[in-house]
């Protein structure tokens, strides 16, 4: 029985025919997939894509247009000044404790301690005394 030897050179060979006919293949699949149409993505592929990004940005666009008019309601409104001194529990006490209120009334109509009224009582009555 004759053995059968393959050499490198041949084994080259069959190895190269294989690759091209696997080549020639995968070009002509894609070039049937495009209809002929060369470096052109497929419209119906690209018409969802389209679809959703042009529906973004008009969300966007409205979300501006929000945040441009709640801009422009802050510009107009008059600023409003919040913990000042004199709307603040303790500069009332000392207003009450200056028209010489007793503690429990300081206490109760400021809505702060017995002792922190007691104190204000104190220092500001030995003021205006």
């Amino acid at each position: 029985m004759d053995s059968l030897v393959i050499t490198w050179r041949e084994l080259l060979i069959v190895v190269a025919v294989v690759l091209a006919v696997y080549i020639a293949e995968m070009l002509l699949l894609m070039r049937s997939k495009r209809g002929g149409q060369r470096g052109k993505p497929d419209a119906a592929f690209l018409q969802p894509r389209f679809e959703a990004l042009e529906s973004e940005i008009e969300q966007l666009r409205d979300q501006l247009l929000n945040f441009k008019e709640q801009l422009d309601q802050l510009k107009a409104a008059p600023p409003q000044q919040t913990n000042t001194p004199s709307s603040s529990p303790y500069s009332q006490a000392i207003q009450l404790a200056r028209q010489g209120a007793d503690v429990g009334e300081v206490a109760e109509n400021c809505g702060i301690s017995r002792g922190e009224a007691e104190l204000i009582v104190a220092m500001h009555r030995s003021k205006s005394a």
